[in-house]
């Protein structure tokens, strides 16, 4: 993350950041004052715990916790991070965030 940081020029993210308190949830990177939470969704080539019945349905239950609490979720997957594929998506959220503060909403 920190190399896309760089290629950005924004700051660093907070790691394994708590969004609700009285639940043990944590997004892998979040800027709060941005309202941007980026989850890494490892296994799943390996039917890891995010692709598997349990895991997935409380996986669904942070998410539409988080989007509630008015948060926007990218998700990548461990291989789209090395490879970089967050730049693009993260730099469209930053336009957008720009274009909606510019038209005052």
């Amino acid at each position: 993350m920190d190399t896309i940081c760089k290629i950005l020029k924004i700051p660093k993210p907070q790691k394994e950041y708590r969004f609700e308190p009285t639940r043990r949830w944590r997004i892998d990177y979040c800027w709060p004052e941005w309202k941007l939470a980026i989850e890494i969704e490892g296994g799943v080539w390996s039917r890891g715990r995010h692709v598997r019945g349990g895991g997935f349905l409380k996986d669904m239950e942070k998410y539409n916790t988080l989007a509630i609490k008015g948060y926007h979720l990218l998700r990548f997957t461990p291989q789209e991070l090395k490879e970089g594929i967050p730049v693009s998506w993260i730099k469209a959220f930053l336009e957008m965030r720009k274009e909606v503060k510019t038209n005052g909403n």
